[in-house]
């Protein structure tokens, strides 16, 4: 028997290396790319991915950003290594940092300034759920795999996982999901509206784009306007949801929603170049 070479371990990837990203044809393209750690998030790519959302978000040439994962996962949640063990063993100060990053961002996504899709093409787990529910919209290849597995190892799913699950799924699946840490398919987080679609994995870059062409069409103080009214009024009555509407309505005006809508009316009554119901109107003549 021959004597083998011992393979030497990977080295850790430099900072800059853990998010990727490039822009094309109005889209920002960004992934998780640790896929040697089928993306696991460590501190390092947190810190990253605060810095690229944060170069992308004011740039002229993005419309529409889309956050996919390297390899065959999306991401499989947090670092145990090194966003855990590693970052408990410097102290309470060090666990807050390192929350604040990855809280950070995720907080980020949420509120971002144009809209986003998760384009999910493998392992979606637990601390996945934070940028998942950042997202504004969600589509999976069908043989994906979203869990809750904190169970299995004695902790809950922390993190903000379990609200984005008992926030999207109806609440005895959520529980159900919780408690008994077992995986949902794609098709299955569909089916429980943890998602917003599911498509075969050979279609999944296909539909995500035709998603994104739409967006990046529509007039983007409204997208803006839209997704973050949608965000506020989960939690509020209908009366107190209709108020913040007004309001909302009032402020896009001021960002040259009044412009928009008058120039969409102009193309509709005296063009009847476009149908509401059906189409988008061309946004690229509006004078801001």
């Amino acid at each position: 028997m021959t004597e083998q070479t011992p393979i030497a371990p990977k080295p850790d990837r430099a900072e800059e290396d853990t998010v990727a990203f490039c822009v094309e044809d109005g889209i920002a393209w960004v992934a998780f790319n640790r896929p040697e750690k089928r993306n696991c998030m460590s501190p390092k790519l947190n810190r990253r991915m605060k810095a690229v959302l944060e170069e992308l978000e004011f740039r002229d040439d993005v419309r529409v950003l889309v956050l996919t994962g390297e390899g065959e996962a999306w991401t499989a949640g947090m670092d145990l290594k090194e966003y855990f063990r590693e970052t408990e063993a410097l102290g309470l100060g060090a666990i807050r940092k390192s929350q604040r990053e990855s809280y950070g961002w995720f907080e980020r996504l949420r509120w971002y300034e144009k809209p986003t899709i998760a384009m999910i093409n493998g392992w979606c787990f637990g601390g996945g759920y934070g940028p998942l529910f950042g997202c504004d919209i969600a589509i999976a290849s069908e043989d994906a795999q979203f869990g809750l597995s904190e169970i299995n190892w004695g902790i809950l799913p922390g993190g903000g996982a379990s609200k984005v699950a008992q926030e999207l799924m109806p609440f005895r699946k959520a529980m159900y999901h919780a408690m008994m840490g077992e995986n949902l398919t794609g098709k299955q987080a569909e089916e429980q509206g943890l998602i917003t679609e599911a498509v075969p994995a050979d279609k999944l870059r296909e539909r995500v784009l035709e998603i994104a062409n739409v967006l990046k069409k529509k007039d983007s103080h409204a997208l803006r306007a839209t997704k973050w009214t949608m965000r506020r009024m989960v939690d509020m009555t209908y009366d107190n949801g209709l108020e913040y509407q007004i309001r909302a309505q009032e402020a896009l005006h001021s960002f040259g929603g009044a412009a928009a809508r008058k120039e969409a009316t102009r193309q509709f009554l005296d063009e009847k170049s476009f149908k509401p119901g059906l189409e988008t109107f061309d946004a690229s003549k509006v004078e801001r």
